[in-house]
Order: structure tokens, then sequence, then C-alpha cells
């Protein structure tokens, strides 16, 4: 799946996998004491342990408190060059927090209501073996609970752009809307609002959305409504342009293969049209926490709209630590905190970022592959280090 979503709920084996990483960041207290991100720098080294190629983290607060960073690994395979902290990547489906945080913004000014019918915005797109626009919110597009067709789970979508066949692929433009189309060819998932299940189609259409009542890209509409204020200057927003900024390290797949026997290819160069407005965009971890830390503290949202933001459904039964809001996700960490985040993967990418309740503190990191690494042992060691 080239966009990653949310961390899916727990397997026996996995939760295996977790104790034992947790087990892994022990550390003594003298150590801790000494070193408040000891278990953190431990979780971290962990993930490269593990098969990771390379990881870059970085934890925020306020306070005056200096951020720390730390990298481990490589961010090159062939020439042994190490991570570098102000490295730019991929951030896959963190994108959707943007996206969302610009309706949230045309609804605070009157220019769109998040129960408007997508229907009235795009009308005639969603349509087709059983969707229907005239009973979808764009709430429910934004919360996952529209029922519409992930475009990313259509068996053609995966054999061209999520096998080897993508590598003669990589460069091709793909317009959201022919990928929506891609949706529309399957029945939808479930009625609108019956439940919630993560669909990237629901932010392709956030995009347009946003399109259409601005009359601007959504590119353009990030960047003006966000990027700038914040200067977040690592922070982009690419249509097409298949290079990454620099610096920034190579990315790497398997294309699903088992990474112990796989071959590693080296993706980093993409078109991230394959992800538009649920996926695409490119960011540091200095950004990511900068960007996470206003957000929660009503620096982009009237209190209103960051209210509807974090007003959330479960996400699995069998996690009822994690809730969605829209285009942001709830966790309770074993400590008791609650963070907002979310997760994001695409080629060669894992990214995860989260922040504390009240924005007091941010956590973000990259892993220049997608095909290892349990994130969540760095979020637990650095939110919760006792």
């Amino acid at each position: 799946m080239p966009v990653r979503t949310h961390r899916a709920p727990r397997t026996v084996l996995l939760a295996t996998v977790t104790a034992a990483a947790l087990a892994a960041t022990v550390v003594p207290a003298t150590a801790q004491a000494h070193d408040p991100h000891a278990r953190t720098r431990a979780a971290v080294d962990a993930l490269v342990r593990d098969g990771a190629p390379g990881v870059v983290a970085r934890s925020e607060g306020r306070g005056g408190s200096r951020p720390w960073t730390d990298t481990a690994g490589v961010g090159d395979l062939t020439t042994g060059r190490e991570r570098g902290p102000r490295d730019r990547f991929r951030i896959g489906s963190l994108t959707k927090t943007f996206t969302a945080t610009v309706v949230l913004q045309l609804e605070a000014e009157g220019k769109l209501s998040l129960d408007d019918r997508v229907e009235k915005w795009l009308p005639g797109l969603v349509r087709g073996n059983g969707h229907d626009g005239s009973r979808i919110t764009l709430r429910q597009l934004l919360q996952h609970t529209s029922g519409i067709h992930d475009y990313t789970s259509d068996p053609k979508f995966i054999s061209e752009r999520m096998t080897v066949a993508f590598l003669d692929r990589r460069y091709e433009s793909l317009p959201a809307r022919d990928l929506v189309k891609i949706a529309m060819n399957h029945a939808p998932d479930f009625d609108p609002g019956a439940k919630w299940g993560y669909s990237n189609t629901n932010y392709l259409l956030a995009g347009l959305v946003i399109e259409k009542v601005t009359r601007h890209s959504y590119e353009s509409e990030i960047d003006r409504r966000i990027l700038r204020p914040l200067a977040l200057r690592a922070t982009s927003v690419p249509h097409d342009e298949s290079r990454l900024p620099r610096p920034s390290s190579r990315a790497y797949t398997t294309f699903g293969a088992d990474p112990a026997t796989a071959k590693k290819y080296d993706i980093t160069e993409l078109n991230p049209t394959l992800a538009g407005a649920a996926g695409g965009m490119v960011s540091s971890t200095a950004d990511l926490t900068r960007f996470y830390r206003a957000l929660l503290t009503g620096k982009l949202l009237p209190k209103r709209q960051l209210a509807e933001m974090k007003t959330t459904v479960p996400m699995s039964d069998q996690r009822p630590d994690l809730a969605y809001g829209l285009g942001i996700y709830q966790e309770k960490q074993s400590c008791g905190k609650v963070m907002w985040g979310h997760t994001g993967g695409i080629h060669g990418s894992t990214t995860h970022a989260m922040a504390s309740e009240d924005g007091g503190k941010a956590v973000a990191l990259n892993l220049n592959g997608d095909w290892s690494g349990d994130t969540d042992t760095v979020m637990e060691a650095e939110f919760c280090p006792k």
C-alpha cells in the first residue's frame, strides 16, 4: 500500500515484537538521569537493529528547552553516508492533517460546512456501483466514515504501483479525478456513517473540494495558509516533482517482500501524484514538530474548528486506545498521557509524528525504508520516559 495509513491493530505476533523492542529500550536509571532521552535513543537504535536503513528523530517542547535530535543508521546503503538531522522526506499520510486543517479553515471562514454533501462541490464525481456523493458529507470524508472505496486497494493499482513494475511507472502523473474513478469501479465498503474505514480516496476528494471552493490548487492553499505563516521552509507540497529536495537521504523499498532476503530498491524518485492530498507532501522532523504543536495550541484553527478536528470515532474494537478525528488521531499511552498526530507511509518512507494534548511537546521521526519498524516504541519512550 503506497500510502501507509495508520498503525493497524496489533496481532499477537506484532505484540510479541513490540514487547521485545520495548525490552531492548530499557536503560539503567543512572543513564536515564544523565540523559533524559536515553530510552528514546535506545528505541531509535533498536529500529535500525530491526532492519530500518536509517532513522532521524526529534523531540521539542515549550519552556525554552532545547529541541533534541537523534539519528541512527545510514541515509545511503551504497555509500554508507549517515542520515542527517535536517533530512527532508516524504511524509505519506501525515499530509492528511494538513489537508484537513485547510478544510476546517474554510469552514471557519464560512466558505463551506462540514455538513455539506460531496455532491454540492463535486457534482457527479462520487457516483457508480452504489457510491452516492449526495449521501456523503465533508465531515465523513475527513473522518473516514464515508464508506468510499480506497483506490489503493484496487488490484490493478496494486499490480502497477505497489510491485517492482512500479519502477517503470514511477514518473507517471496520476490526476486525482482519475484515481477517484478507480475507486468508483468498486462498491462502497459500507453505508455512509455506518462505521470507520480508512480510505485514501476520501482525501483526494477533500483536496478537490479545496480547489473547487478556493479556485486554487490544494497545494497552493496549504502553502499559503500553513507553510508560510509557520515558516515551515523544509516542507513542500510537490505536485508532480519526482525528486526530493536537499538535504535528504535515499529511500528504499522491498515492495512488500521479506526484507531479510529481498532486494532493497532505491525508490527515492517518484511522482507524488499517486498520493496527492492524501499523502504526497515532503517535510522534516523539525517542521513536523512545529506544525503539530502549532495546530494543537490553536495557532491554525479557531477553538470551534479545533474541537471538531478532535471529535473522534473508534478506529478498532481491538484498540480502544485509538480514535480518529478529522485528519488526526488520538492515542492514549501506557502512562495515561494523551497524544494527537498521524503516521504515514509511501514507497521508501515511514513517518510518525505525535504531540501532547496541549501541544506542549511533539515528537517526529522518519525511517528511510517502508518495511520495518514499530515506531510506537519511540513515542512510548519519549512521552513516558519512566
